[in-house]
């Protein structure tokens, strides 16, 4: 898969404060793009530098296809933070004026609305809309001019669950249109319903980076018991697809993807251990999002 961005060891000072410290990645064309990490990771900053609105410290980052920066902002919208629309004004007039400022996208204005399912509300004042709305006002505003390219700043930050929903499918569908989307987030959740890729920052440090699938790996962790729990201890050590995640009345273990339960069973008699107690459950994403950030 073709990338549209590359990241390379971009580092950012406030002061004595290092906001990023050398992170690097890429980003996949067509890709949903998540920057996930807890408040002050770092996350708004890179974004910031991404779109020129910072200048970093150190390092470089290069929008593929484009020959210049000129070019590739030609070809992103952005949602930093939301816009400062007129609150008196028709959502349809606060396009017209977003689209004067950029200096395109004026005929897009019905085709954005329709896009983010405002069109029916076109000619209704800004502050009659919900949280929700305002937030698929100011995404409108961004697909502008048909960027190539979103970026989203805490998209569905402040919003209730029907608003949320409504910013996620909005967001898939785009997705599916093959735009390439990179998302900052501090919702694990958010996340994980719907980005294909993901790099966790913390503290400024890139932590980890890759597939979902892959990085916000939900293994199952299994639960097993014996009558001599200290020789269970030291045979499940000894096995290799098998990783002991903590010793209480019970082993905590986590089983590689190639093995199952019934081999550890199996494991275990053939060593004179006979297992009392054995449960399976569901080592929950928010529990891998602590592991990898701790």
């Amino acid at each position: 898969m073709k990338n549209v961005l590359e990241i390379n060891d971009i580092r950012k000072n406030y002061g004595n404060i290092q906001a990023l410290k050398g992170v690097s990645f890429s980003v996949p064309k067509g890709s949903v793009f998540g920057v996930l990490g807890p408040n002050g990771s770092g996350k708004t900053t890179l974004l910031g530098i991404l779109l020129d609105v910072l200048q970093s410290n150190g390092g470089s980052y290069h929008w593929l296809n484009y020959n210049n920066a000129t070019e590739a902002r030609k070809n992103i919208g952005s949602l930093l933070e939301t816009p400062n629309f007129y609150h008196y004004m028709s959502a349809k007039d606060n396009l017209v004026i977003s689209a004067k400022i950029k200096g395109r996208g004026e005929d897009d204005i019905d085709s954005v609305l329709k896009i983010v399912n405002l069109y029916e509300r076109r000619n209704s004042p800004f502050k009659s809309f919900s949280l929700g709305m305002k937030q698929r006002l100011a995404i409108a505003a961004a697909l502008l001019g048909k960027p190539d390219i979103l970026v989203l700043d805490e998209p569905t930050n402040g919003l209730d669950p029907v608003g949320i929903s409504e910013i996620r499918e909005l967001i898939l569908q785009l997705s599916k249109e093959g735009m390439t989307i990179i998302m900052a987030s501090h919702l694990l959740d958010e996340v994980e319903k719907v980005c294909d890729h993901v790099a966790i920052l913390k503290l400024g440090t890139l932590i980890t980076t890759g597939h979902v699938s892959e990085v916000l790996n939900d293994q199952d962790l299994i639960e097993v018991g014996a009558e001599n729990a200290t020789a269970l201890k030291t045979l499940v050590s000894n096995l290799p697809y098998c990783k002991i995640q903590s010793n209480d009345k019970v082993l905590h273990i986590l089983l590689a993807d190639h093995a199952s339960i019934e081999q550890l069973n199996k494991d275990c008699m053939n060593n004179g251990i006979t297992l009392n107690h054995i449960v399976k459950r569901k080592k929950s994403l928010e529990t891998k999002f602590m592991e990898i950030t701790k």
